[in-house]
């Protein structure tokens, strides 16, 4: 059984999605018969997804944009290298600082000082 959106931003978001799918078909000139017939569904779906219908399935809403050449728009949708917000946490869940193991020593013997070399960069960044 579907699940009935009950968010009134949820709605409104599925029916600006609906109107933008209805507005790209006619810009590209298909009828909503030659398009339900391309999608793979009845000329019910397509009006029930125009009108940002929430019973509508995700199949339909991929089958439409692979119809209308916007397939990619799918698999960048919440993309997790454009995700602002995921990744702002994943930045927050780093560690504040990093412990080598106790009587652990560097590579060294241990009283040489490593000096590193001069980077001309202006970001300090010396790779």
């Amino acid at each position: 059984m579907a699940v009935k959106v009950s968010s009134l931003n949820a709605r409104r978001a599925l029916e600006a999605l609906g109107a933008n799918i209805k507005t790209a078909r006619l810009k590209r000139r298909i009828s909503v018969k030659g398009f339900a017939e391309r999608v793979g569904v009845s000329e019910r779906t397509v009006i029930r997804l125009e009108k940002g219908d929430d019973g509508v399935s995700i199949g339909t809403l991929a089958m439409a944009c692979l119809v209308l050449g916007e397939i990619d728009r799918i698999s960048e949708f919440l993309d997790p290298g454009s995700d602002d917000t995921g990744l702002l946490l994943d930045r927050e869940a780093l560690p504040k600082r990093i412990d080598r193991k106790r009587g652990a020593r560097p590579a060294g013997s241990g009283k040489e000082k490593t000096t590193l070399p001069a980077s001309d960069d202006d970001e300090g960044v010396g790779f």
